[in-house]
């Protein structure tokens, strides 16, 4: 039988090709290559969207995280709260800041920042004197929102920053509330891959607050102030350019539906696979994005080989957790302090997951993973 797609991006162009193409030729034909109309465009469509009153675009989930950290002077002396299960991204922009990471578990239901440890982490910080509490980057892991409310309880009682990394949760709710308008600054990743993407790199930030998006506005652009040659901060190089702005319109127009068709699949792998390894977690009132359908399950390599051999792709998202990696090391307590983490980077397996993935390939995906764990137990 023929090897399945873990993400099928041809599927999604092939029913938008007409759309996208002409989108792109627009693009060509006005030669507004950065910051075209199109890019305005986009950030009133994702403001619309998520409720928030600032969209600003930019160059990638990366820049989305480190902007809000430069517009806050978050730098050398502060502490910044961050789930070890997650990816480099989250952890990367803390020292290009000039802070430091504080590493915090997780939750092994939805893989999010437990709250409870995340305020143990807090207190050990102040207590300890060297390093001042500053801002919580809180992880929608795999398309679900993080526990925004209690973490907002938390910023609040302790003075910090909140900022959301919802790069795989684009799309995902609280309460019918979107991502975006959860957080006092969100941001958001269009890698290709993300639940929404563009064909490059590309991100968003997200907030409310009149005085950060200004701010922020100027970080994305070298620190410009009233026009192209004043300087009044340092800045970066992160805007998002025309064509990529184009393209996410287009899909924004479908978006919805491919989340529900996300939605659908991680039902029906849910009612098939909940009886053999741990599913995700679905708290009260949240939705997910479903960037990916992540299961906990012992022996995963030898499963992965199976499926691998039934043309089911399958990925680890993520093998090491951020405290054991070279960089973040002299930040982190080594191996053993941070246990749910470190055993969930050992268990976790991904299965595909895409909005064009069918019903009848996904019950095969289960019944091949069902197969698989059968026949290893007998």
């Amino acid at each position: 039988m023929a090897s399945l797609p873990f993400i099928d991006l041809k599927a999604q162009y092939q029913r938008l090709k007409p759309r996208i193409d002409q989108a792109i030729h627009d693009v060509l034909d006005h030669g507004q290559y950065i910051m075209g109309p199109e890019v305005q465009r986009l950030e009133a469509e994702l403001a619309a969207y998520t409720g928030a009153r600032h969209a600003l675009t930019c160059a990638s989930g990366t820049d989305a995280l480190l902007i809000p950290l430069l517009a806050y002077g978050i730098g050398p002396g502060d502490a910044v709260f961050v789930p070890a299960f997650t990816y480099t991204a989250t952890a990367e922009v803390i020292l290009l800041a000039g802070a430091s990471p504080v590493y915090a578990e997780v939750d092994p239901a939805t893989f999010n920042i437990d709250l409870a440890d995340l305020e143990r982490r807090i207190a050990a910080v102040r207590a300890g004197g060297r390093l001042k509490p500053a801002a919580i980057l809180a992880v929608d892991l795999f398309g679900l929102p993080a526990d925004m409310d209690g973490l907002r309880a938390i910023a609040a009682r302790e003075g910090l920053r909140l900022i959301e990394d919802a790069a795989q949760s684009f799309g995902a709710s609280i309460a019918g509330r979107k991502v975006g308008s959860l957080a006092p600054v969100t941001a958001t990743s269009f890698f290709p891959a993300k639940p929404l993407g563009c064909y490059g790199d590309g991100g968003a930030i997200f907030t409310d607050d009149d005085d950060l998006a200004a701010a922020m506005r100027s970080i994305r652009v070298h620190g410009t102030g009233t026009h192209k040659y004043e300087v009044v901060r340092v800045g970066l190089n992160g805007r998002l350019d025309t064509m990529q702005a184009a393209i996410l319109s287009v899909k924004l127009s479908v978006f919805d539906e491919e989340l529900a068709a996300r939605e659908r699949i991680s039902r029906i792998y849910d009612a098939g696979l909940a009886d053999l390894v741990t599913v995700p977690g679905r708290p009260a009132a949240m939705t997910s994005a479903w960037a990916q359908y992540t299961v906990r399950v012992a022996g995963r390599e030898e499963l992965m080989g199976r499926l691998k051999s039934a043309g089911i792709p399958t990925m680890v998202y993520y093998p090491t957790p951020m405290h054991l990696q070279a960089p973040y090391r002299p930040y982190g307590g080594g191996e053993g302090s941070l246990p749910v983490s470190e055993a969930l980077c050992g268990e976790v397996m991904s299965l595909p997951m895409h909005p064009y993935l069918t019903d009848v390939d996904a019950r095969r995906i289960v019944d091949e993973v069902r197969s698989a764990l059968i026949a290893r137990a007998a």
